[in-house]
């Protein structure tokens, strides 16, 4: 086996000569050497120290036959950077080191410099500081001048050892390179042939294993054969055992699906775990499993027992947590009484939702609530009424019974609020909600089956409260004399009825309750209206000489102003103006109606009393009437009939105020004698109308004009309206007016002969011109 080559030594083989140089010049030609264990290396030609020193002493241009300078050339220009040079120089370095000499205090490893050498332990001073120190000198200066000699002597030693080395290795470098290579090849074969015995010991062994391993392939061949009815049975149960894992896995897939589990179990069946979520849980995981079974049901292969198995069990289950909750409803239900807190908390508002779908469990324990708390406001109303609230307020209700309006409306807004608190219950206990209601307002009407189980439970729970309040109604009401209280009571009731018909509908216990108590006060109002009006026609009397409505019908008209303000006040604000009217009408038609007849007989008691003081006694009366109704808005239809009866007897007053001008102003012969004269005769052949008589007539006109007061009249004095009087002074003057001119218009007439007619009417005022008439009168000839 050939040693392998080491790239040092080629290296320095290929740098060593060829031919061995003169002694003379080994020692400028040989390499330098350290007392340390390897040669240095020089410096590179690239630095530019040593380029510019060399390209300073030699020209570029050197002989080529100079063996000495084309040695230098060589050596200057090896690149002693390269890996394999420096390796090179270092293997040559330590073949041919010299020896460490010993340590010594002198030598180049362990001398100090004439700066570091002390005397008696005190470094000596600078050149700086000779003069300073002055007497010193002495003892330092013989060691310091030693220990210079000392290190010259070395540094002569050290290059001799440098040259004898360099030396050296130019004669022996090949030799001591072939020498080292065939050590280094002689170390490699030694190694080698341990190896090679320890791979025949190997193989020795491999050889022992393979023949062991073959018997005990013969004895596994054998086994094998002996073993193959076992192995076939045990891969059958191995196939088996997977398919029964296979069907565990399906057998549990299917069990945790369609079966509950223990804790589940418990939750229904077990009276030790509360009603809550767990058990709304395992009932909708119950209600789940139904689903799913159904189609197990309706396969392909038509029903199965599983599925059927399943179907029983999961029934069975689910009527017992149907149970568990009426039972658990029930028992709260028992503990709603008097002082109990009707809020509903989320796990009742579910189990009620729940027993909606067993109407016959949910009814059962319904009827409980309503017994419970049937007795629980009954109760709560005694209380009230003889004990009032904690701490006796606010005040027992009875205490106020010496006043009706307040007693009976303190019983039913007691009544309206426990009505409004179990309507707020239950519209929790099942989930009703109105998002768009906003509190205080009317509650709606709406369909559906949980507001019908609200309505029922409500109707049910104020049924035992109807017959107290039913009997202290009714008492208060028959024991009113006063139209004003009774008709307070009925209006109040009349309104705590819509409100209640609102809320619970009309066929509900409490509001037929209420509707009969309404009805019963409405006739005792309507009794106390009759018996005031047979009190005003049971005693009259002749008017006054003011001809002003009497005493008794001021009095019946206050009242009923008092009746209408309590009716406004009772208006919700969103009725018709009809319905408004009709509502109210049967009470005007009994109060005014007595009171108009009143008014007519008193007018007709005085015999002597003449039409016109009659008029005038009756327009005062019927516009009191139609004044006191005029402020409230649902009295239109009785205004308009009062005012008709006004217009009836004004006109009647503007006759009988025409006929006294027509006597007064003497013009009455003549419009007499017009409208009975002749057709045939002329209108001046008649003595009232001769022209004698109309000239007479003319001057008592003029006579008539210059006392007459256009403004008003003294006649019409006993009016307590003045605008009336203003009325009828003004047509009567329009009518006197329009007669004028009727009386010019006929005299005018050819047909009836007046001589001189022109003459005749313009010798008084107003001279025949009925615009100067109308200037004297007053009168716009536009109104006429």
């Amino acid at each position: 086996m050939a040693a392998p080559k080491n790239p040092a030594l080629t290296r320095l083989q290929a740098l060593a000569p060829t031919a061995s140089p003169k002694e003379g010049s080994s020692s400028s030609l040989g390499l330098p050497a350290t007392p340390s264990t390897s040669l240095p290396l020089p410096t590179p030609l690239s630095t530019p120290s040593t380029s510019a020193g060399f390209s300073s002493r030699f020209p570029t241009a050197v002989p080529s036959k100079n063996p000495i300078a084309l040695r230098l050339y060589k050596v200057l220009g090896a690149n002693y950077r390269d890996v394999s040079t420096r390796e090179a120089l270092e293997t040559l370095s330590s073949f041919y080191a010299p020896p460490e000499p010993p340590s010594s205090p002198t030598s180049p490893a362990t001398r100090t410099t004439p700066a570091a050498v002390t005397v008696n332990g005190k470094q000596p001073p600078h050149e700086e500081d000779e003069e300073e120190e002055g007497d010193g000198e002495e003892a330092w200066g013989a060691e310091y001048v030693k220990a210079r000699r000392k290190d010259a002597l070395s540094d002569q030693a050290r290059v001799e050892i440098d040259g004898e080395a360099a030396l050296r290795a130019r004669k022996n470098l090949r030799r001591d390179v072939e020498i080292k290579l065939a050590d280094s090849s002689r170390k490699f074969l030694t190694a080698f042939a341990e190896v090679d015995q320890k791979l025949d010991v190997l193989q020795e062994h491999i050889t022992d294993m393979q023949t062991r391993c073959e018997e005990a392939q013969g004895k596994l061949q054998a086994t094998h054969e002996g073993c193959r009815q076992l192995l076939d049975r045990a891969e059958g149960l191995r196939t088996q055992r997977q398919a029964t894992a296979v069907r565990q896995s399906i057998i549990s897939l299917f069990l945790s699906r369609f079966a509950l589990t223990e804790t589940e179990t418990q939750a229904i069946t077990s009276r030790d775990v509360p009603v809550g979520r767990v058990l709304f849980d395992v009932m909708d995981r119950i209600a789940t499993i139904r689903n799913d079974c159904r189609v197990l049901l309706s396969g392909e292969d038509g029903e199965t027992k599983a599925g059927l198995d399943v179907m029983s069990l999961t029934s069975s289950l689910l009527d017992q947590g149907y149970h568990k909750l009426a039972r658990w409803c029930s028992f709260e239900f028992r503990q709603m009484g008097k002082d109990a807190n009707l809020e509903v908390d989320d796990v009742m508002r579910e189990a009620v939702r729940r027993l909606r779908q067993r109407a016959e469990l949910l009814n059962d324990s319904l009827r409980i609530l309503s017994e419970v708390r049937q007795n629980a406001v009954l109760n709560s109303f005694l209380d009230a009424l003889t004990r009032g609230g904690p701490g006796g307020l606010p005040r027992p209700i009875e205490l106020h019974a010496h006043d009706p309006t307040r007693y009976v409306g303190d019983m039913l807004a007691w009544v309206h609020q426990v009505m409004a608190g179990e309507h707020e219950f239950l519209d929790g206990l099942f989930d009703v909600k109105d998002d768009d209601r906003i509190i205080g307002s009317i509650r709606r009407q709406r369909s559906g089956e949980a507001e019908e189980y609200v309505r029922q439970l409500l109707d049910t729970d104020l049924e035992k409260l109807c017959m107290p309040l039913k009997v202290r109604v009714l008492q208060t009401v028959k024991s009113q004399e006063g139209s004003i209280t009774s008709y307070k009571i009925a209006n109040l009731l009349q309104f705590y009825l819509l409100t209640v018909a609102r809320t619970i509908g009309d066929d509900a216990i409490l509001s037929q309750t209420l509707k009969q108590i309404t009805d019963a006060a409405y006739r005792v109002f309507f009794d106390t209206i009759d018996a005031q009006g047979r009190s005003l026609l049971r005693f009259l009397h002749p008017p006054d000489a003011d001809l002003l409505p009497p005493l008794a019908l001021r009095d019946a008209l206050q009242v009923l102003r008092e009746i209408m303000a309590v009716y406004e006040s009772s208006l919700l604000g969103d009725e018709d103006p009809a319905e408004r009217e009709s509502a109210f009408s049967q009470i005007l038609e009994a109060s005014v109606d007595p009171a108009m007849e009143m008014c007519q007989r008193m007018s007709e008691m005085r015999r002597e009393m003449s039409s016109w003081d009659r008029a005038v006694f009756l327009i005062n009366c019927t516009t009191y009437m139609q004044n006191m109704l005029q402020a409230f808005s649902f009295t239109g239809s009785h205004v308009s009939l009062l005012h008709k009866e006004v217009d009836r007897h004004v006109k009647t007053l503007v006759t009988e105020h025409y006929a006294a001008f027509l006597n007064e102003s003497g013009l009455k012969p003549l419009v007499e004698a017009m409208n009975t004269k002749p057709v045939d005769t002329p209108l001046s052949r008649l003595p009232s109308s001769s022209s004698q008589a109309v000239s007479a007539a003319l001057t008592q006109f003029d006579t008539f004009l210059s006392n007459l007061d256009v403004s008003s009249s003294s006649r019409l004095g006993l009016l307590s309206v003045p605008r009336l009087a203003t009325s009828i002074h003004g047509d009567a003057i329009k009518r006197i007016g329009v007669a004028y001119g009727r009386v010019c218009e006929v005299i005018r007439k050819p047909e009836n002969k007046y001589e001189f007619a022109g003459t005749l009417l313009g010798s008084r005022r107003p001279f025949g011109d009925m615009r100067v008439l109308w200037q004297v009168l007053g009168v716009d000839e536009v109104d006429i």
